[in-house]
C-alpha cells in the first residue's frame, strides 16, 4: 500500500511540475485528482450506481432538460469552431500539417490555451449524455462504444489541455466540434419531434463520425513526417491507434444498425 501511495504522490507532483503555465490556474488543471475523480465518478454512476438506483423506478421525464442541453451543446460547439478559425485556421502562420502553439504573441497564446481548455469543458459536458440515458432508463444505449468514447476523449482532452494546450490539438478539436454541431442539432430535433428518430438521414451521423476518425488519423500520420515542427510527435503516435480503434467501433455499430437489418429485409 505504501508503494502505491508513494507512486500516486510522485505522479501528482510530476503533473503539477509539468502543467503548462498558460492553464495552471484554470479549473481541473495542475493536478491529477480532478480528472481522476470525474472519470471514476462517471464510470461508477453509469455502470453501477445509476442502473441500481433506477432499477425499480419509472424513467424520469426530462425531455425539456435534454432539449435545453442539446441546444447549449450546439451553441457551445459553434463557438469553439468560430474560435478555432479565428485563432488558428485563418492566421498567417497556419500550416496544415504543423499547427504550432503561438508563443510569440502572449495574448494569442493565452486565448488558444483557453479555447483548448473550453474544448475540454465541452467534453465534461458530454458526459451528461450517459447520465441522461440512465435517468431515462435507456440502458441499451449505454454501450461499450458510448462509454469508452466519452471516457477516452475526456482523458486525452485533459492531457492535451494540461500539458500542451494548443498546436495540433486544434485540428481534431475543430473537426469534432463541427461534428457535434450536427449531432446535437439532430438530438434536439429528435426530442422536439420523435419522428425524426426514424429519419432517413440518421445513419449519416455515424458516417460523419467515421469520416472524422479517418481524417484525424491521416492528418496525424502525415504530421509525424513533417520536418521542423514544434509539436511532440509522440502525441500523434498515441492518437493514431485510438483513431483506428474508434473507427472500428463506430463501423461495427454502423454495420449492426444499418447494414445487417437491410440484408435481413432483403
Amino acid at each position: 500500500m505504501s508503494v502505491l501511495l508513494n507512486s500516486i504522490q510522485q505522479s501528482s507532483e510530476w503533473v503539477a511540475q509539468n502543467t503548462d503555465p498558460l492553464v495552471k490556474d484554470l479549473w481541473f488543471m495542475g493536478s491529477i485528482w480532478p480528472i481522476t475523480i470525474i472519470v471514476t465518478s462517471y464510470l461508477y454512476f453509469v455502470l453501477k450506481i445509476g442502473p441500481e438506483f433506477m432499477k425499480y423506478r419509472n424513467p424520469y421525464n426530462i425531455d425539456r432538460i435534454v432539449m435545453i442541453y442539446n441546444a447549449v451543446q450546439v451553441v457551445f460547439s459553434l463557438y469553439l469552431v468560430k474560435e478555432a478559425f479565428r485563432l488558428v485556421w485563418l492566421r498567417d502562420d497556419y500550416r496544415l500539417f504543423c499547427i504550432e502553439p503561438n508563443r510569440d504573441d502572449p495574448d494569442i497564446a493565452n486565448q488558444q490555451a483557453f479555447t483548448v481548455w473550453l474544448f475540454l469543458a465541452s467534453k465534461f459536458l458530454d458526459l451528461l449524455d450517459t447520465i441522461f440515458f440512465v435517468l431515462r432508463k435507456k440502458q441499451s444505449q449505454i454501450t461499450f462504444l458510448h462509454v469508452y468514447h466519452h471516457t477516452l476523449v475526456v482523458a486525452l482532452g485533459w492531457g492535451l489541455a494540461n500539458f500542451y494546450p494548443g498546436g495540433q490539438a486544434a485540428f481534431f478539436g475543430t473537426i469534432n466540434a463541427c461534428v457535434h454541431v450536427v449531432m446535437y442539432s439532430y438530438y434536439f430535433l429528435a426530442v422536439l419531434n420523435p419522428e425524426y428518430k426514424k429519419a432517413w438521414w440518421k445513419k449519416y451521423l455515424t458516417i460523419i463520425q467515421l469520416v472524422q476518425f479517418v481524417i484525424a488519423g491521416l492528418h496525424a500520420f502525415i504530421t509525424i513526417f513533417e520536418p521542423d515542427c514544434d509539436f511532440p510527435k509522440i502525441i500523434m503516435l498515441l492518437a493514431i491507434p485510438q483513431d483506428i480503434f474508434m473507427f472500428i467501433l463506430f463501423f461495427d455499430f454502423y454495420r449492426k444498425a444499418y447494414i445487417e437489418p437491410k440484408k435481413i429485409k432483403q
